[in-house]
């Protein structure tokens, strides 16, 4: 029974869900905004807004901590350098989802997920 349980698993098992969302995450961290469907980017938020707190610190630590969670250096170099120190001021609240239009194949809803500048 899944009394009380919070986790959203997108229909998928955890391995396919963890590879989704690094490959989600990376593609925000490189692009700065993506479209996907609202359910992916409502579970993707947290996930990145926690990278985002840990490379607010240029640390060794924290390399190698979001080099855990994300494939690339290129990523963990950009949040390290990049987008870690323009959130520095910031409590909280890195990203914006915004919502569109449904897509046009199967009527899914469709959101934009980026950076608060």
């Amino acid at each position: 029974m899944r009394h009380r349980v919070q986790k959203k698993t997108l229909d998928r098992k955890a391995g396919p869900r963890r590879a989704l969302l690094k490959n989600l995450a990376l593609q925000l961290v490189a692009y700065e905004k993506i479209r996907t469907t609202e359910a992916k980017a409502k579970v993707l938020r947290p996930y990145v807004e926690r990278l985002i707190t840990k490379g607010r610190t240029n640390t060794l630590t924290a390399r190698r901590a979001l080099l855990r969670v994300l494939p690339t250096e290129t990523a963990v170099k950009k949040i390290l350098e990049e987008l870690g120190p323009r959130y520095t001021q910031r409590a909280g609240g890195y990203l914006r989802i915004t919502k569109t239009a449904p897509r046009q194949g199967d009527g899914a809803r469709m959101a934009v997920i980026e950076f608060v500048k």
